[in-house]
């Protein structure tokens, strides 16, 4: 975590309505929370925007998709405290309400959303499973509310059965405000091994959402929630446009979707232009481009699909071929191998860039916050996989894990193409994904 920055004395400072909704562990409701409150809100012409802590792409579409506005990425380690802040005071500058969804449960994880919370001076709402409780959610809540101990704006309780119901949980809560409650939902939100299922592929997704917003009942504690000073953001050092002139290609569809906003923004502020195209519909690499992107996203699910991609195989490998930089992400490295075993047991090729064979497995097969030791400093991100790499391919290097220091993922530099299971958040160092994108320099 970096220092606080000294104040200038010029010093302007924001007021924003901001809260950070936390629960006591994954699956209590928090997205669920977070996308009726966003949507609620909007639909009364309130100025939402919404934050995730820590490292998610799936979360992300859908809490933006509820409030209309793109979702940032908030994190102690990988962001950084300044970043975190810079990026709070910008969306404060035209935002009602900022609401930021934490990761598992408050205090689990280093850092952790109760981390973040204290370091920005944000109030925390917790979000609360009320199905199988009545009175013990006060315990429950005070416990959470005193362990840190964090300042507790209120509570949402989640999956509420009955008026009486809600009233129980309230009366329970002694001194703290309960801000509002949401009924049992007949349809939740679908998920897959990943996480949620990508919005675009939910029939009526924003009539589900509506629903959660109508059923979210706020009580009047929610409008005395007090807002956050935040110092205005830091102009900074303009970045260096070392990938001037340079045309980056970006596979971008329901197979390679897990793309950080931030990333994008990064390669622009570095000056490349950027083309998308879609292997999933069989579109070659565009004519042109000086470098390709693959991200991360479900190619297990299109298996059969990219398998057939003639166009786009061939010319990934003529790119390959004629020395063009290759950066593959998870995802794109699994679409990059020889073959890819789905989780049916089915054997599909694949682009045949990098040796070896993608399993899918019923365990995760990695998880967590990783940083990769670059020339140009070191660029942080996280690895998140249900598959593992069969290869006879030596890594040219390895990740190390945060904050045990172990050894992480491989990293694959086959001819032009550096591949792995690492997800980099680029503003962590542009200068090292520069290099990434450029020929024939060193990463």
């Amino acid at each position: 975590m970096s220092a606080a920055r000294a104040l200038p004395a010029s010093s302007s400072f924001i007021d924003a309505k901001i809260v950070l909704i936390a629960a006591v562990a994954s699956g209590q409701g928090k997205t669920t929370v977070t996308a009726a409150l966003a949507r609620k809100l909007t639909r009364q012409g309130q100025r939402v925007r919404v934050f995730k802590c820590g490292a998610d792409f799936i979360d992300p579409m859908l809490l933006a998709r509820a409030s209309g506005a793109p979702v940032g990425s908030l994190d102690l380690w990988m962001v950084g405290l300044d970043a975190c802040r810079d990026q709070l005071a910008c969306a404060a500058l035209d935002a009602d309400v900022i609401l930021i969804e934490g990761v598992m449960g408050l205090y689990d994880g280093t850092p952790s959303s109760f981390d973040l919370a204290r370091a920005l001076g944000i109030p925390v709402l917790a979000v609360i499973d009320a199905s199988a409780m009545a009175q013990t959610a006060g315990a429950l809540v005070m416990g959470l509310r005193d362990y840190g101990p964090v300042e507790l704006a209120g509570v949402i309780a989640n999956r509420i059965a009955s008026v009486g119901h809600g009233a129980m949980v309230a009366t329970s809560l002694r001194d703290i405000a309960l801000l509002g409650t949401l009924a049992r939902q007949e349809q939740s939100l679908p998920e897959r091994h990943l996480g949620l299922v990508l919005p675009d592929e939910v029939g009526a997704i924003d009539g589900l959402l509506d629903t959660m917003a109508d059923q979210l009942v706020l009580s009047e504690a929610w409008d005395k929630v007090r807002s956050t000073r935040l110092l205005a953001a830091a102009s900074g050092a303009p970045s260096v446009p070392l990938l001037a002139g340079k045309t980056i290609a970006i596979a971008r569809d329901a197979a390679f979707a897990f793309l950080y906003p931030a990333n994008i923004a990064t390669l622009l502020d570095l000056g490349a232009a950027l083309q998308y195209f879609s292997p999933l519909a069989d579109e070659a690499v565009p004519a042109g481009a000086d470098a390709i992107y693959l991200p991360g996203g479900y190619p297990e699910l299109h298996a059969s699909t990219l398998a057939q991609a003639a166009r786009w195989q061939a010319s990934v490998r003529a790119a390959h071929q004629a020395g063009m930089p290759i950066v593959a992400e998870c995802g794109g490295m699994m679409a990059l191998a020889a073959s890819l075993q789905d989780q049916a047991g089915a054997c599909w090729p694949m682009a045949g860039l990098l040796p070896g064979r993608i399993e899918m497995q019923p365990r995760l097969a990695g998880l967590g916050p990783q940083a990769l030791e670059t020339a140009h400093g070191l660029l942080r991100g996280h690895t998140f996989h249900y598959s593992r790499l069969e290869t006879d391919a030596a890594p040219a290097a390895r990740t190390v894990k945060h904050p045990s220091g172990t050894e992480g993922e491989a990293i694959y530099r086959v001819g032009s193409l550096t591949a792995s299971y690492f997800h980099a958040y680029f503003p962590s160092c542009p200068a090292a994904v520069a290099a990434l994108f450029l020929p024939g320099a060193p990463a």
